[in-house]
Parts: structure tokens; sequence; C-alpha cells
């Protein structure tokens, strides 16, 4: 049996290159990759001209029946679906239960914890300093944080593209027995560096891919030392208020609005099965911390891709944004990951997992399709995420040209 802090370590998708928090990185033999391959995200065209298949009542029985055989094969207790064509139809269920112990059933309005795709809102201020002028791609750390091992190699461009060589603290096993002996404990953030620092760096700056929660730690601090506000304030000030995202929170403790669904982990000291709704998310901060709804990750799937508004108005620029998505190649088969942002297959976005919840939000701009998807389990399922089990089976019917099919990933070392 995978110890369990092998699976916290990743995030989500990735586990995968996506990355949940609690099981985001890539868990193979890393290959040395330099950044000079990189290109630039091309989703390519489908053969047939039609990159989504209209949603019509067919497609969408067909939708159905294919979430309902994810959740029995991975026993998801509730899950919430989202798909939005502009010229195919739209596709918004749930299914199951939001929670088990009343039988209360899930609703695409519940609030959710949405694990890593908090990395896409750190990136996203990150790169709004850097139009700004204010700090560039290639500064290195050690300019902003103090005390970082190869802090005066590593780049901001190196740690929103996981090629720090800095180990996952999330991997570390005295954070994983101080997690889950105190689910409602509060972390700073210099208490998750220290136990990323106090292991070995794993490869030098740049010579690979590793998924490192570790990196978004720092590139919060990194927003925070720039701008003069808490992480957590400047992305509402400057994401999530131009976006329009009023349902999106970034918590300081474990505040979790209503209506939410409770979430349910086997990420606990004894591998029992526990509702993690009131746990503490500071352990996960900038990298994993953040709260959303379906329909708020509906408008923010299509800004993150594009780094225009929901008005047409820039909130990234076309040349920053076109950094963001250069995707050098990963561990992962199919899978690119720029700053802070993978590419599977043409699906442009992140996943997130933390202890009870997964989330997908990915953005197709061949066919300007949104496909989001949230549960309240992160349990995995032949050591894959669900969420990922639900991407696959969805893009599968809806876009057989470009299905989201991240491979299960080896035990973590």
């Amino acid at each position: 049996m995978t110890h369990p802090c092998n699976r916290l370590r990743r995030g989500a998708v990735v586990a995968t290159v996506v990355g949940a928090l609690v099981a985001p990185a890539a868990g193979g033999a890393a290959v040395a990759l330099p950044y000079s391959t990189a290109v630039e995200a091309q989703p390519s065209p489908s053969p047939t001209g039609d990159a989504v298949r209209e949603l019509t009542p067919a497609v969408q029985r067909q939708i159905d029946q294919a979430v309902q055989r994810v959740m029995k094969q991975a026993s998801v207790p509730g899950v919430s679906v989202g798909i939005w064509t502009p010229d195919r139809g739209r596709y918004v269920k749930s299914f199951g239960v939001a929670d088990r112990s009343t039988g209360e059933k899930m609703r695409p309005d519940l609030f959710m914890r949405i694990g890593s795709e908090t990395k896409t809102f750190t990136v996203t201020a990150v790169l709004e300093l850097v139009d700004e002028g204010r700090i560039g791609l290639d500064d290195t750390i050690d300019k902003y944080v103090a005390g970082v091992p190869n802090g005066n190699k590593i780049t901001l461009r190196q740690l929103a593209g996981m090629r720090s060589g800095l180990f996952n603290y999330t991997e570390d096993d005295g954070f994983f027995k101080a997690m889950t002996s105190d689910p409602q404990r509060s972390f700073s953030p210099q208490q998750l560096l220290d136990y990323a620092f106090d292991h070995p760096v794993m490869f030098q700056p740049g010579a690979e891919f590793d998924y490192s929660n570790t990196n978004l730690i720092l590139l919060g601090l990194v927003v925070q030392k720039v701008s003069g506000q808490s992480v957590g304030n400047y992305i509402q000030e400057h994401v999530l208020d131009p976006t329009g995202l009023k349902d999106t929170l970034f918590p300081t403790g474990n505040e979790f609005p209503e209506p939410h669904a409770q979430g349910y982990t086997d990420q606990t000291a004894d591998g029992g099965i526990e509702d993690t709704a009131d746990w503490n998310p500071s352990w996960a901060w900038a990298a994993g911390a953040m709260i959303s709804t379906l329909d708020d990750l509906r408008v923010w799937a299509r800004t993150v891709a594009t780094g225009k508004l929901p008005d047409g108005d820039t909130l990234i620029s076309p040349a920053v944004q076109k950094q963001r998505l250069t995707t050098p190649p990963t561990t992962i088969p199919g899978a690119g990951y720029g700053l802070g942002i993978f590419n599977v297959q043409g699906w442009i976005g992140h996943n997130g997992s933390l202890p009870g919840y997964e989330s997908l939000t990915v953005y197709l701009p061949s066919a300007q399709t949104t496909l989001v998807v949230v549960l309240n389990t992160d349990i995995s399922y032949k050591n894959e995420e669900p969420s990922t089990l639900f991407g696959d089976a969805i893009t599968t019917i809806i876009s057989p040209d470009h299905v989201f099919d991240l491979p299960a990933q080896p035990a973590a070392r």
C-alpha cells in the first residue's frame, strides 16, 4: 500500500503535471529537458473540423452514463460537471451526495475547495507584477526571499514552471504527521519552507521537471514582498474582482462558505476515511488553499487560458500570456506544463486535489469550450486521480480528437 504521504505530495492531475496539492507532482524518473526545447502551446485542429461534438440529448445521455460509471468505479460520493460551448450547447449536472451523513444531494452551486487550481491564481498575480515591470520572470528568488537553496540560481520562471529542483514539502514525513495529527492547525509559509529546505535539492535549476508545491509558496511570498499586501488580498483585488469571481476566495483559516459539500479523504494518520470540510488548508496556502464554485471556475477557465477578462479587456498582456502558455516537455506523456498551467491534448488549465476535494478546470481554445469538474473526495483509484478519470471519460465523448488522457502515475519515490 502506498503511504498516504506519497499522494499528498502531488496536487492533482498530476498528480501529474497538473496537480493537486495532495497529489500533484510527477512520480516517475525525471528526464533532463533544457528550457530551450520549449514550444508555444498550439492545440492541434480536429481532423473532422469539429473539435467538440454538439451536446444533443443523446450525447448528454452518454455523458450521464460515463459520469455515473466513474462514480461507481472510484466510489465518488458526489460530483458536479459543467460543459459550455458557444454554439453546441451546454451541460450542467450534479450527481450523488454532498453529505454522506445526511444524504444531501450534490448541487452545482456548492462551494468547493479547489486545491492546486490555486496555482493558476497565484501565478496570474505574479504575471501581473511582471506586466507592471515590478518583477522579472528571470529574476532569481534570492532577490525576494532569503535562505532558499540555490536561491541565486533559481528563477521565478523556473518556480512557476516546476523546474526549480526544490524538494516538495508535502512529501516530507514530518509535515504529513504534523498535518494529519492536527488537521485544524495553522501553518505559516516559513514553516512549510522549513520542511522543504531540510532536504537537499533534487537537481540543478532548469535541468528537469518535477512538480513541487514548494515553488508556489515561494511565489506567494514574492507577491507579498513586492505588493505589500497579503497574497490573498492581492489576488482578491487584482485577479478575482476584475474577473467578476464573486464566489471565489482565498481563506485565511478553515472558513468555508455555505452551502458547501463535505469532503472525504483517506489522507489521514491511520489511513481511515474522514470528513475534511473543517480542515485548515493553510498548509496549502498559495499552492492550494482556495475555494470556488462551478460557475466561477467556468469564467476562470477561459480567462486563465487566454489572458482576457470576460468583457474582452486584457488581464495579462499577450506577450506575457504567450510565455505562460509555452509548455516545455514534461515526464508525463501527452502533457506540457507552462507557467502554472498545463496543456493536455489541447485542453489548457489545471486540476486540483487536497484532502476531501478534487477539481478540474480546462479550456479547449480550438472549440472555445470549457469543462469543469468538482467532486468531494480525493481518494485515488488504481493510483489515478478521480478528477482525471472524469476528464478522460467526458472528453472521450465530447472531443474524441482531444482526450484528457493523463496516465496513472507510479508511486512517489
